[in-house]
């Protein structure tokens, strides 16, 4: 397989986008995947890079959130990162964080953060790998508004 080629998400993406999320335990109902893409692509703070060998089916993707913190200051979050089940180990995900690191610092943020289930253990040794450390071990909680 060639090298994947990355490139900013389009809205035609989303039902590779949703189902790259799938894989990941999160299923994605069309409509409501679309409406929330929709919004995202219309945010510079929230940019969402894709990867593809034939700019059709989707290798994986990485969607980035510029965040001010009050106590911290800004940073860019990797808000989600997924490789397809069929392409990982072969540098995608690499890739992706590559160029995250390169819109932080054409933006000014010399710091990136992700957060990762304990669930997904696989995916730390590869957080480490590539550079993160861990900062601390929360549990999140959720409440309806």
């Amino acid at each position: 397989m060639a090298a994947a080629s990355l490139r900013p998400a389009r809205m035609d993406d989303a039902a590779e986008l949703a189902r790259l999320c799938a894989q990941l335990g999160y299923p994605q109902a069309a409509a409501e995947f679309e409406a929330r893409l929709r919004r995202v692509l219309a945010s510079p703070d929230h940019p969402v890079l894709v990867a593809t060998h034939d700019d059709r089916a989707l290798l994986g993707f990485v969607a980035l959130e510029r965040r001010l913190l009050l106590e911290s200051g800004e940073v860019v979050e990797i808000a989600a990162l997924a490789v397809d089940a069929q392409a990982r180990r072969r540098g995608i995900a690499r890739a992706l964080l590559a160029a995250a690191e390169d819109w932080a610092r054409r933006i000014g943020i010399a710091e990136l953060v992700v957060r990762s289930n304990v669930a997904r253990a696989e995916s730390h040794p590869f957080y480490q790998g590539v550079g993160f450390r861990r900062a601390k071990t929360q549990h999140v909680y959720r409440k309806p508004a």
